[in-house]
């Protein structure tokens, strides 16, 4: 993929709104997750410089730290009721599906600003395919439950306004796409956010190591 392209449908981007949405979590917390854990010095640089451009356009309080989604999974459920939820039975068949895999550790490219139509991201190249590796491993009864075509990037924020689509496009054609970093990849990280915080932190329950294939919680889910 060319990440210099605009992916931003239509002529505007999509406006964020700061708000709780009640309607969907349903007072449930926390939403978990699967990522790539790059909350690294270079990376969150060229994070920084990303959002200091596009700063105008940005909704504040944007604080999650650098990472690239790889799937969903829900709000924690035992039993898991809603399509929405999952169960520990999941993410052991995850686990079972990683280790049977044999994903080793490997190496990935961030730089070069992009858009969707709700947020800048940065691009994320990744030339042995592990992550669609790792995706597949990940998928419940073969179905991913991240929907759409899947892009790996790293969010730069969201957009606070309807801005005009060609107005960012030209905002991200000066950025530099010369700066780029590697990072290389050892874990697969579980992460977590609280649903009434948009663009809150996130904090990690727990990494699966590629090497040993062991599943190291650092807090309870369940």
């Amino acid at each position: 993929m060319d990440v210099s392209a605009n992916l931003i449908e239509g002529s505007h981007a999509v406006c964020n709104v700061r708000r709780d949405f009640p309607e969907w979590h349903l007072g449930r917390s926390p939403y978990v997750f699967w990522a790539l854990d790059v909350d690294v010095l270079a990376v969150r640089a060229l994070v920084a410089r990303a959002a200091a451009l596009l700063g105008g356009y940005l909704l504040d309080g944007y604080c999650r730290q650098p990472h690239v989604t790889l799937d969903l999974c829900g709000f924690p459920g035992v039993p898991a009721g809603r399509a929405d939820e999952f169960a520990p039975a999941m993410l052991e068949r995850q686990c079972s599906a990683l280790r049977a895999a044999g994903v080793s550790a490997f190496e990935i490219e961030v730089g070069g600003l992009s858009s969707f139509s709700s947020a800048p991201f940065l691009g994320v190249v990744d030339r042995g395919g592990h992550i669609a590796a790792v995706r597949e491993c990940l998928a419940v009864d073969g179905h991913s439950r991240l929907f759409g075509d899947y892009v790996p990037h790293v969010t730069v924020g969201l957009y606070g306004g309807a801005w005009p689509a060609a107005e960012i496009g030209a905002c991200l054609a000066s950025f530099s796409g010369e700066d780029r970093t590697h990072c290389r990849i050892e874990r697969i990280s579980l992460m977590a956010y609280q649903p009434t915080e948009i663009g809150g932190p996130l904090s990690c329950l727990a990494d699966y190591l590629l090497a040993s294939g062991e599943m190291r919680w650092h807090r309870a889910l369940f």
